[in-house]
Parts: structure tokens; sequence; C-alpha cells
């Protein structure tokens, strides 16, 4: 019981049948400025000696991905580059990119340079690359077959450009399935990176808009790690059960207090003053360590009510982002139903809501606020003054899309089995409503 109540958690109980045991995994990591400087050196140690850079058209004209490669040259690695990845991937997109990689193979390393959307369809290359079969028999259920690989991967290095989806660190490729109109992915402990190096000085030219959605992104990873449901309230698995997701921990529990700690001194800076090196630095942070928090425990509401905003969206063009077709980003998907996620959940974890508040606002005025509507507040008050739409009418939705979001999020049973309450269909409609206007 002690693990229980340090954690906060009112609503489990631990019975003979209760889970013991939690795993954590996370790449090897190399920080700092420069750290990109030493990636041929990474690989050779690695053993490559042909690797493929995976990244998309707006990284490759900085020229970044070309001089990633060029560097490898000094250590016999070889490299080539592929710079067709779509930004918000869909199985369209990856399937191009595997195709690519086919073509040009083998290689013996994949290099992802990029965002979340690089990094992922690198995930998704590795294993399509090494292992037998579709895009669908990867894809979670009850979207795909959710099969396993049969064999290892590549060793991945993943290269972030952006401080949001914590993709370098974790086990998981997101997508949107065109067809169903809804975004899903593939999780699995190999498709974790090998190593993952987080250069700040690649960051510093991420617009605010960019800053603003995915380092929402972050602060939901934390914020819904924290909350996940114990790792002691799932019934016991076998060894071959365990999957990468297995509830809040004391290990993760660290990780996600400290993203939110480093959030509440740079986030609003970071956006507003994108020069500022020492704000970039702690995004950067914020992102690896929430990244090596949510990984391991998962994420939930947020995350499953985002695939479908994200993968439904008609004609919304955020700021920063290409024009060419509308896009809901992910990180901004995330947070639209954060603030009422959150107040749906309080009551499984009252301490740790208050907790998260309280990292993220030092020293917030709750007087007179319901402990309930707290930690939805302080999200407010931030994602006003980072310019986050105000909801999900914002970004294109009615009541008459709730049914429609619903069902999309539904489809999202893994994140969904790792909320503090088990949602019904009607709570999710709830959430979702109530999120059309945030403020």
């Amino acid at each position: 019981m002690s693990a229980l109540r340090a954690g906060g958690y009112r609503a489990h109980m631990t019975r003979a049948t209760s889970e013991t045991v939690f795993t954590y995994g996370s790449p090897q990591l190399k920080f700092g400025t420069g750290a990109s400087a030493e990636i041929g050196y990474d690989l050779a140690s690695l053993g490559a000696r042909r690797a493929l850079v995976v990244t998309d058209p707006g990284i490759s004209a900085t020229g970044l991905p070309q001089r990633v490669a060029e560097q490898m040259g000094t250590y016999e690695v070889d490299a080539v580059v592929f710079d067709g990845v779509h930004v918000e991937p869909t199985d369209e997109s990856m399937r191009t990119a595997v195709a690519y990689a086919r073509e040009h193979g083998p290689f013996d390393a994949i290099v992802a340079v990029g965002g979340g959307s690089s990094i992922d369809t690198a995930k998704a290359v590795n294993l399509l690359t090494t292992n037998d079969g579709d895009l669908m028999d990867y894809l979670n259920a009850p979207v795909g077959k959710a099969l396993a690989p049969k064999v290892p991967l590549l060793p991945l290095v993943a290269v972030p450009t952006t401080t949001g989806t914590g993709a370098e660190s974790t086990t998981v490729c997101v997508l949107d399935v065109l067809d169903l109109k809804v975004k899903t992915g593939i999780s699995h402990a190999r498709l974790r990176p090998a190593l993952a190096v987080v250069d700040p000085d690649l960051m510093m030219t991420q617009p605010a808009g960019v800053t603003a959605a995915s380092g929402m992104d972050i602060l939901c990873h934390a914020l819904e790690s924290y909350t996940a449901r114990p790792y002691t309230s799932y019934d016991r698995k076998e060894p071959a059960q365990r999957v990468p997701y297995c509830g809040a921990n004391p290990i993760s529990d660290m990780w996600s207090e400290k993203a939110l700690s480093l959030l509440a001194g740079s986030f609003r800076q970071a956006v507003a003053h994108g020069d500022d090196t020492i704000a970039r630095g702690d995004m950067a942070f914020a992102a690896t360590f929430a990244g090596l928090g949510f990984g391991n425990a998962g994420v939930h509401i947020p995350h499953a009510c985002a695939y479908p905003i994200a993968g439904r969206v008609r004609d919304f063009h955020p700021k920063d982002y290409p024009a060419a077709e509308p896009m809901v980003p992910h990180g901004m998907a995330v947070s639209l139903t954060a603030p009422e996620a959150f107040r749906y959940t309080f009551d499984a974890a009252p301490d740790r809501h208050l907790k998260a508040a309280r990292l993220l606002a030092p020293g917030v005025d709750e007087s007179g606020v319901e402990p309930r509507d707290l930690l939805p507040r302080v999200l407010a008050d931030l994602m006003r003054d980072i310019g986050i739409p105000a909801g999900i009418g914002e970004v294109g939705y009615t009541a008459g899309d709730v049914p429609d979001l619903v069902e999309g999020a539904l489809k999202q049973q893994r994140l969904l089995a790792t909320a503090p309450k088990e949602p019904s269909p009607e709570d999710l409609a709830g959430i979702l409503e109530r999120s059309i206007t945030l403020w």
C-alpha cells in the first residue's frame, strides 16, 4: 500500500493479483550545444558503415541534414538523404519513405533529423525494412493488427530539431490513416532509438507557433504520465505481456516533475523570445525529460482525443506551419481537450493534479478556486498567453462533430487503458463538448 499512498491515488487498492513490477527503458542520450557535430563518430562506434538520413523538406532546406551526412564521411560512414517526410505523417507518406529506403538500401543504421514527424517516419522505415509485412500489420489495434516485430531493428539515431514530441526517447510512432480519418500509431520497445542526440542549437530557429504547439505536447506528456493510473493498479502480467506503457511509477514521476518545473520558467519566454538560449535549452531538457517519463508510464485521455481532432481536420491552417494543406499540429490537438480532461480525472488523484498545477505555476493564487479547477485554470492561462486556440471550436469543430470525435478517441484503447479513470463514451463526449470553447 505504501507505493500507492505515496503516489496519491485513491481509486486503486492492492490485490493478491496486482502488478508489482514496472519496466523502464530509454535510449542512450547525448545532450548539449554541438552534440550534433559528433554523429559520425557515434555511428562509427555503433559499427555503421552506411546510413539513411530521414528528414523533411523544411529541415532539408536549412542544409542541416546534408551537413550531418557530410560529417559521417569523416568516419567512413556513407550517407543517403531522404528528405520527403510529410509533416504530420500519413500511412501514405510513410509507405513512400519505406519504398525509398528499400530501393536505396541496404543500410545498417538510420538517422532521423527533424521534429517528431521525421523521427516517427524513421521508426516506421526501420521497422518495415527489417521485418516483413505492411504498415497495417503493426498499427495499434483496433485500427491495425498490432503485430510485434520478429527480428531486431537497425540502430536509430534521433536528432530532434523541435522541442516537444519526445520522439527521440519513445517506443512509439504516430501517423494519420487517411481512409479512416484517424490518427493512430505503432508501439513496441524495439522502435526506441538507440541514441538520442539533443542539441539545443538546432532549435533556435523554431518559430513561435511551432514552439507553442510542440511545447504543449511536452506539457501534456508530463501531465498525462504523472496522472496515469499507477503500475500497481494493473493485473499482474506474465513477462511476455509487458508493454512499454506500464503506468505511473517512481522513475517516470521524477522525469515528469522535472519537466513541469522547467516549463514553468521557460515556456512563455521561449515562445515570446526565441533567441533566449537559456529558455531554449530548458525547453530541450523538458522535452527530453517528459519523453523519458511518458515513454514508460504512458499518456491517456488528451492524446486519445487528439488523434481524431488532428485526423479529421477540414480547413484549419496553424501559424508557422506549412500552408499547403490544413492540419491541427499534434501538440495543439492534444492541448485542446487537456483542461477538461484533467478536470474529469481529478477525482482519481487529487493530490497529483494539485501538485502538477503548483509545479507549472509556482505561487499561483488559489484563493476562491475549487481544487478541481486549479489545473484546468493554470493550463488555460498558459494556453491563452502563448496563442493556442481557445478550444476545438477554433480549429473547426462543432457540437455536431462530437460523435465522430468520440468514435475516433475510442479507437485509442492503448491510451485510454492508461487513464486513471475509465472514460465511457458519454464521458468523452462531455470532455469534447466542454472543450469547444475553453475560455
